[in-house]
């Protein structure tokens, strides 16, 4: 889940779902682990973060019982959910882009060394709190594949306008919408009430000031945003390229 390119990001996770089921699996698992604890409630209808990583589970097709479990995790008293971390490293990569890092792990050493060494290898380095963040706003993006709705792509698009939606962007049979940071769920439902299928919604990163790279170096950047998304402990990267 990148920021510098989100047609990019998007063709990635679809990737992402056929040829890495599993690490998937286990993200979301902690993801929906991490809700019910810090949400302190299992029922999705009143735990908001619960209920989208839920519903983002049962998008890539995850087992109802790998669900309930994740779930059980989180508000059990067993420790396994006290001993997962969110954490959000910021950093430099190189040409001054900047970079948002997002984990979830279990063994904090474990997760900055992988990040530095991957950062080192390209140039970049972790940067001090607060030096990074402030270059981005939260906002909301649901995802659409057009190929599992019948709809038609006029009606979606009415259906996107209507739902309150800030904008969205249309290629290669998937749509992108961006939503305000808290009308994620209002959005959501909307589009599912009228009867669009939603791949997934989350909760993003985007840039406030995006930074212009050549091709090349752009591409350089993305290379080690590639190898950042494919650490074990890394959930999402994004970063201010345009």
């Amino acid at each position: 889940m990148s920021g510098h390119s989100k047609w990019a990001t998007t063709k990635r996770k679809k990737a992402a779902v056929d040829a890495k089921r599993a690490k998937i699996f286990t993200r979301l698992a902690q993801l929906i682990t991490i809700a019910a604890r810090d949400g302190k409630s299992g029922d999705p209808n009143l735990n908001a973060s619960l209920r989208v990583a839920i519903d983002n589970a049962k998008a890539v097709s995850m087992p109802k019982e790998n669900i309930d479990r994740a779930v059980k995790r989180g508000l059990g008293a067993d420790g396994s959910a006290a001993a997962i971390e969110e954490i959000v490293y910021e950093a430099y990569g190189p040409f001054g882009a900047a970079i948002l890092i997002e984990c979830l792990t279990d063994n904090r050493n474990r997760a900055i060394a992988e990040i530095k060494a991957t950062l080192n290898r390209a140039g970049g380095s972790i940067a001090g709190a607060g030096s990074v963040a402030y270059q981005f706003k939260r906002a909301g993006e649901i995802t659409i594949d057009a190929g599992k709705n019948s709809l038609g792509e006029e009606n979606i698009q009415l259906m996107i306008i209507d739902s309150g939606a800030d904008d969205f962007d249309f290629d290669d049979g998937l749509y992108v919408v961006r939503t305000g940071f808290a009308d994620l769920h209002t959005v959501k439902t909307a589009l599912e009430e009228a009867g669009v299928v939603v791949e997934s919604a989350e909760v993003i990163q985007i840039a406030v000031n995006p930074l212009a790279l050549s091709d090349d170096r752009a591409e350089t950047v993305e290379k080690l945003i590639d190898n950042l998304e494919a650490l074990d402990d890394v959930t999402a990267v994004y970063t201010n390229l345009a």
